[in-house]
């Protein structure tokens, strides 16, 4: 294998910023590195919410196909969008460290009310694509209005700022990274035990071809075997459930200093079904997934 990688990405900032963090843990380790933007059918549907593009792996899919053909060598995925089943010729080779997997509510000054819940004044218009985050919305207050809201980070912001909503629900991760000056805004981090993020949300995914034994290698030099036992039994619950991006579900493990692995879960098999929540703790990940879904899925 040449000493030359070429890392495969979205064009979005946060995106890049994802591909330029990677190249510059690989350039530690020796190597040359050059950086690939290829569009996706996620990126090029922005006038859609997420529910009503056909398939899985919208965001992912057109990387994919480059690294089967080999135009490039790895690709670099926020984890919570790669679906739970991919081509059985590529394997995720590798995961970052893990930013704050929380959600952060974002408000309009106009619409701060410091006496109720999540902060927000009757009948605020919360700006969110996301099944999941609606569910969790609409379970603490009936009253919000939830606004379809689609574009990059700093698009969505500026959308906040524009008025098309009184406030938006992104990722602590994506905002950290790109270290947005948020100063104008009202920012109320959610607990992420309280409201659950996506399973793998904040750890980035560096996916490879199957039979590329040395990338696989290589991506092994840079991984985080931890952060991938506690993402492994969230996306499991993912997959048991046989979900995507569009299923209202929330999954969020850690393990304590006593290794014990707590489980926070959110879970409705669609929006128009009551949420139902379910925490457990154990001392091992053995059946931990399974134990979780029973639970979930009783009537």
């Amino acid at each position: 294998m040449s000493n030359h990688i070429t890392i495969g990405t979205r064009g979005s900032k946060l995106a890049l910023w994802q591909a330029h963090f990677v190249k510059s843990e690989l350039q530690k380790i020796g190597y040359e590195v050059h950086i690939q933007v290829i569009s996706t059918r996620g990126d090029q549907l922005q006038h859609l919410s997420f529910d009503k593009i056909e398939g899985k792996g919208f965001f992912t899919q057109e990387l994919e196909d480059s690294l089967i053909s080999e135009k490039i060598d790895l690709a670099v995925h926020s984890m919570k969008d790669l679906p739970t089943e991919m081509d059985p010729r590529l394997v995720i080779g590798g995961l970052s460290q893990r930013e704050d997997p929380a959600d952060w509510l974002l408000i309009s000054p106009s619409s701060f009310d410091e006496t109720k819940t999540l902060k927000l004044k009757e009948g605020s218009r919360v700006g969110t694509s996301s099944n999941r985050r609606k569910a969790q919305l609409l379970h603490l207050r009936r009253d919000l209005h939830l606004v379809d809201l689609r574009g990059n980070v700093p698009t969505r912001v500026n959308k906040l700022r524009e008025g098309k909503a009184d406030a938006i629900v992104l990722a602590a991760a994506g905002l950290t990274r790109l270290d947005l000056d948020l100063g104008d805004l009202h920012v109320i981090r959610l607990n992420p035990r309280e409201f659950v993020p996506a399973p793998a949300q904040g750890i980035l995914a560096y996916q490879v071809k199957k039979d590329r034994v040395e990338m696989r290698n290589l991506v092994q030099q840079i991984h985080h075997r931890e952060v991938a036992i506690l993402s492994n039994v969230e996306r499991k619950i993912l997959k048991l459930l046989e979900g995507g991006c569009h299923l209202p579900l929330g999954a969020y493990c850690v393990k304590d200093q006593m290794n014990y692995f707590h489980v926070w879960t959110a879970y409705a098999p669609s929006l128009d079904h009551e949420l139902k929540f379910y925490n457990i703790s154990l001392s091992t990940v053995d059946g931990l997934a399974e134990s979780v879904v029973e639970q979930l899925t009783k009537s």
